[in-house]
């Protein structure tokens, strides 16, 4: 997800669109639509299309189609040049994903002769299969056979964000599962969801559990998972609604910023958010009722990672809605804390800490738990804490060769699956310096000056500690793999 949910109550929002209303009425303002948010690219998967794309491969034949109406719809209509270098939908610019292969916005199979097991990854709202490269690969050398599946409405245009709806999302996910177990035969397979991808992963799994034909997971990993989101969100749609009336398009959106990350959207529509909401509702409600009225069929175990702070994603819903109604299954929970070294700062509005003071204190909780932390707080270096469900105390503590990174304060909702050294968003820029790098840039200057928001900039988008994230995935699958 990316993180620009609606945070009012209720009536500010149905201000906010009155506003919105008489501004547009008064002044003619009016935000400029570019194609990629305005072209809907019928070519894409729905779930009312199942009767014509039943199977993983037609889903993949559907794709290719809709890559080849991309560039005759979107990327025709924009020009080329110096002034479009940062253009992500101007041809052979430096945002320009389809020049790259693999083509990390599309839906890729990473095979293997003789598979130890299948990994289905899932990526979040306005993401693509790039937010889980690293993982896939890692999972592929280790002869898992791999699928990254590109979600419906992502990859492609913004604009696909308006007209998407969560269940052509699980629909997908459905037909990537039963392509995978058919590959991996009697070898058990496992999910990898990442923000709203770890939804749509509950949802199969509680899919699976109700219905003979859809085969179970042995197990799910969940990255920044999207369990709940706060309950305005809903009410994105009132906006949506607003967005058919001529000159108010624009309010289709929740945000319109330019497109220069090849692999993620930054404009975000108010759909998108309304989505989220029903998915995160949707399962939350079923496991409750599974929670109530187990069916005879264990839930697998889940490995949850989560940093204490998150401005995109409820952290008490990852709680309250999944794990303590799961009870004692057998689940994980992984929590990054704050960098406590440098979080003395008066400049804080909040107090960054308090999630992960809740769970140091909470004897209920029915998962294990891991607090990787500083050693001290006059300390930059890090240790692993470890208890059992069901208590306070620690009974393992295990220094890290890792260290908090002097000008990080915390991690983020975006910075979980990606290592310091991806070439896009890592700490350095890569070796080629023709290549794109948003990673750490350390940009200065009067406000006002730059396109993109100083939140954009500010956004910690690595994991200092993604190698601990990546080996305790692994010995996570291998655990329950079954072999």
């Amino acid at each position: 997800m990316h993180g620009r949910y609606l945070t009012t109550p209720k009536h500010c929002l149905f201000l906010l669109a009155l506003v919105s209303v008489m501004l547009v009425t008064l002044c003619g303002c009016d935000p400029t639509l570019q194609p990629w948010h305005t072209q809907k690219l019928t070519a894409e998967f729905t779930a009312d299309r199942l009767d014509e794309i039943n199977s993983f491969n037609r889903y993949l034949e559907l794709e290719d189609r809709l890559f080849k109406q991309l560039e005759n719809e979107v990327y025709s209509r924009v020009g080329t040049g110096q002034d479009l270098t940062l253009v992500r939908y101007s041809s052979g610019s430096a945002s320009d994903a389809l020049k790259n292969l693999p083509n990390w916005n599309r839906t890729l199979e990473l095979k293997t002769a003789q598979p130890v097991g299948g990994a289905l990854l899932l990526h979040g709202m306005s993401d693509s299969p790039y937010s889980l490269r690293k993982l896939a690969e890692t999972l592929h050398r280790a002869n898992y056979w791999v699928i990254v599946l590109r979600l419906p409405g992502h990859g492609t245009a913004p604009s696909g964000l308006r007209f998407v709806r969560w269940e052509d999302m699980a629909a997908a996910v459905k037909l990537a599962a039963a392509h995978l177990k058919s590959a991996v035969g009697k070898k058990p397979i496992h999910l990898v969801g990442y923000s709203t991808g770890a939804g749509l992963a509950l949802n199969y799994t509680l899919d699976s559990l109700s219905t003979m034909s859809v085969p179970t997971p042995a197990s799910l990993i969940l990255i920044s998972p999207a369990i709940g989101v706060h309950p305005a969100a809903r009410y994105a749609r009132v906006k949506t609604w607003l967005s058919v009336i001529p000159g108010l398009h624009h309010l289709a959106w929740l945000s319109i910023e330019p497109e220069f990350d090849p692999y993620k959207y930054n404009s975000f529509a108010a759909n998108a958010g309304t989505q989220v909401y029903r998915l995160t509702r949707s399962v939350a409600g079923r496991i409750a009722h599974y929670a109530q009225a187990p069916n005879g069929k264990p839930f697998p175990p889940i490995l949850v990672f989560k940093s204490t702070v998150d401005a995109t994603v409820s952290n008490q819903a990852v709680l309250d809605d999944l794990l303590v109604p799961l009870g004692d299954n057998g689940n994980a929970l992984v929590l990054f804390d704050i960098n406590r070294f440098a979080a003395k700062s008066t400049f804080m509005v909040t107090n960054p800490g308090t999630f992960t003071n809740q769970l140091t204190n909470d004897e209920k909780l029915p998962a294990s738990l891991t607090l990787l932390t500083n050693e001290t707080s006059e300390s930059r270096r890090v240790h692993l804490r470890r208890r059992p469900p069901f208590s306070t105390r620690f009974t393992e503590i295990t220094p890290l060769d890792l260290q908090w990174p002097a000008d990080v304060i915390s991690l983020s909702h975006v910075a979980l699956p990606f290592p310091p050294d991806d070439p896009l968003y890592g700490i350095h820029p890569p070796a080629d310096g023709d290549r794109l790098f948003l990673g750490q840039l350390a940009l200065r200057g009067e406000r006002g000056l730059l396109k993109i928001s100083s939140d954009w900039v500010l956004r910690l988008r690595y994991n200092p500690f993604y190698d601990y994230l990546e080996n305790r995935s692994m010995n996570w699958l291998a655990d329950h793999n079954g072999n």
